[in-house]
C-alpha cells in the first residue's frame, strides 16, 4: 500500500534533468525571440563596460545554438563556476576534518544542554545570525555553515525541514534586504549614481520585517510538527529520527580545550571572511584560502596525523561533487542565453512596454520581471549590470526615485535565489543538507509568497515616501 501511494504523487525530476529542460527552453526561445543588443561603451574613468540604452539594434543570429553547443555549455558552465565550486570544495573538506574530530558533536552536546527549554530562542538566534551573514553579501559563502546549524536544530528534536529553513531562510532574507550587500545593493547603486549603501535605515527596517515574518512561519511549522510528527513534510524520516533519539544511548564527547579552540577558530573563519569581503574586497580565491588555512589550523590544534587529515579533507570535498556539478549546470543556462543574444531583446521590449504606465503598475511589473529574470540569470551583480541601466532611466522618465528602483531590483532578486531550481547556491545547500527540492518547495512556497507580498508593500511605501539617496 505504501508503495502505491508513493507512485501516485508527483516526483520532481533530478536537478540535472531540470537544468537540461531549462536549457532546451532557452534553445527553443532562441528560434522565436529575435536577437538584439545594446551598444556597449567603456567608462573612461573606471574602465567598466556599460550598456548605452539609447542605442539598440536587432542583429542576425550569427552564432545559432548547435547540437554540440548545447552540451559544451555544460562543460563551460562548470569551468566558469570554478571559483564558487572550489571555495565550496575547500570549505567542505575543512569542515569535514572538524566533523570527524568530534569537535562539532562535543560543541552541539554542550549547546543543547544550555538550550534546554529555550529551543524557540535558539531558532530565532540562528535565523538572525544567518540573516546578518546574508545582508553583508554572503550567498554561497554561508552555505558551508548550514549543516552545522541544522545539527543543532535537529538535536533539539525538530525535523530536517525546520533545521534547513532556519539557516537557509535567514540567508535569503538577509541577502534580499541587502543593507550592505555589494552584489545587489552596492552594484545597483553605483550604476545609477547613488552613494554606496545609502538608504541603510530603510533596508534595516525591511530586514526586521522579513525576520519577523520568517520566524513566525518557521516556528508555527516547527511547533505543529513537533506536536504531531505525521504532519511533517518528511514525516517518515522524522519518525525514524525521533525513534533513534529515544533508543540511542549517546556517549557524550568531552568538550576539551583543543575542541573549544577548534570551534572558536570556526567563528574566526566566519568573522574574518565577512570582514575580508566587506573591507578588503575579497573574492572566492581568498575565501578558499581561509578554509585551507583553517584546515591546517585544525591539524595543529587537534594534533591530527597530516596524512589522515589530507584523506579526510578529500573525502569531505568529494561529498560536494554532485552539488558542484549542479552549480556549473546552472551557469550553462546563462551561457546559452548569451550565445542566443536574446537577453538585450527582452530588456528592450520591457522598457518599451512600461514607458506609458503609472508608477505603481510599473513597480509591480518590474518587480515581477526581476523575479522571472532571476530564473535564467541568478547572478545578482550580473543581472544588475543588465537591468539597472534600463530601470534607472525608466525611473527618471516616470518620476520614480532611483533609490526605489534599486530596492525593486534587490527585493526581486533575493528571495528566488532560494526557490528557483536554476539557483546553483540553493542546489548546493539542498545537496549538502540531504533535503529534496520538492520537500523544500512544499514548505517554502507560502513563506516566499508572504515575503514577496511584504517586499512589494515596502516598495510602494518607499515610492510614496520618496526614499532619498541618503
Amino acid at each position: 500500500m505504501k508503495q502505491e501511494k508513493k507512485r501516485k504523487g508527483f516526483n520532481y525530476p533530478h536537478v540535472y534533468i531540470m537544468f537540461l529542460i531549462v536549457m532546451l527552453l532557452v534553445v527553443a526561445l532562441s528560434w522565436i525571440v529575435p536577437s538584439g543588443q545594446y551598444e556597449r561603451v567603456e567608462d573612461p574613468v573606471t574602465g567598466a563596460v556599460k550598456l548605452n540604452t539609447d542605442v539598440f539594434n536587432y542583429v542576425e543570429k550569427s552564432d545559432p545554438i548547435g547540437f554540440m553547443d548545447f552540451f559544451t555549455a555544460l562543460h563551460n558552465g562548470v569551468v566558469q563556476s570554478a571559483d564558487i565550486i572550489v571555495m565550496l570544495l575547500f570549505a567542505s573538506g575543512a569542515l569535514y576534518i572538524l566533523e570527524k574530530s568530534d569537535a562539532i558533536a562535543a560543541g552541539i552536546h554542550k549547546l543543547l544542554r544550555v538550550a534546554e527549554g529555550k529551543e524557540k530562542l535558539i531558532i530565532f538566534v540562528l535565523l538572525t545570525v544567518f540573516a546578518i551573514m546574508g545582508t553583508i553579501g554572503f550567498g554561497e559563502g554561508g552555505i558551508p555553515f548550514i549543516p552545522l546549524a541544522m545539527a543543532v536544530v535537529m538535536g533539539m528534536g525538530y525535523d530536517r525541514i525546520t533545521a534547513f529553513a532556519t539557516s537557509t531562510v535567514g540567508l535569503a532574507i538577509g541577502f534580499t534586504a541587502g543593507a550592505v550587500n555589494f552584489y545587489t545593493t552596492g552594484v545597483s547603486q553605483s550604476i545609477v549614481g547613488l552613494p554606496i549603501y545609502s538608504g541603510l535605515i530603510f533596508r534595516i527596517i525591511a530586514l526586521v520585517i522579513f525576520i519577523a515574518i520568517s520566524v513566525v512561519y518557521i516556528l508555527r511549522y516547527a511547533n505543529k510538527t513537533k506536536a504531531d510528527p505525521t504532519k511533517s513534510i518528511v514525516a517518515e524520516e522524522y519518525s525514524e529520527q525521533l525513534e533513534n533519539a529515544k533508543s540511542a544511548e549517546y556517549e557524550e564527547e568531552a568538550f576539551t580545550l583543543p575542541r573549544k579552540i577548534a570551534l572558536l577558530g570556526l567563528v574566526g573563519v566566519l568573522v574574518g571572511s565577512a570582514f575580508g569581503a566587506i573591507q578588503l574586497d575579497w573574492g572566492m580565491p581568498q575565501l578558499s584560502a581561509v578554509y585551507a588555512i583553517y584546515a591546517v589550523f585544525l591539524v595543529i590544534i587537534l594534533r591530527i596525523n597530516p596524512s589522515e587529515a589530507a584523506t579526510t579533507f578529500g573525502t569531505g570535498a568529494a561529498r560536494l561533487l554532485p552539488t558542484a556539478l549542479a552549480i556549473g549546470f546552472a551557469r550553462s543556462v546563462m551561457i546559452l542565453m548569451t550565445q542566443a543574444q536574446i537577453i538585450d531583446t527582452a530588456v528592450h521590449a520591457l522598457s518599451g512596454l512600461l514607458s506609458n504606465t503609472g508608477s505603481v503598475i510599473t513597480l509591480l511589473v518590474l518587480f515581477l520581471v526581476v523575479i522571472f529574470f532571476n530564473f535564467f540569470v541568478v547572478s545578482g551583480s550580473g543581472k544588475a549590470v543588465i537591468l539597472m541601466p534600463i530601470m534607472g532611466p525608466l525611473g527618471k522618465i516616470l518620476g520614480i526615485n532611483q533609490q526605489v528602483m534599486v530596492v525593486v531590483y534587490q527585493f526581486g532578486d533575493g528571495f528566488t535565489n532560494y526557490l528557483w531550481p536554476t539557483s546553483g547556491g540553493l542546489m548546493a545547500a539542498l545537496g549538502m543538507s540531504n533535503v529534496s527540492y520538492s520537500a523544500w518547495v512544499k514548505f517554502s512556497m507560502k513563506l516566499f509568497l508572504l515575503l514577496h507580498f511584504a517586499a512589494f508593500l515596502l516598495i510602494v511605501i518607499a515610492n510614496y515616501l520618496g526614499l532619498g539617496p541618503h
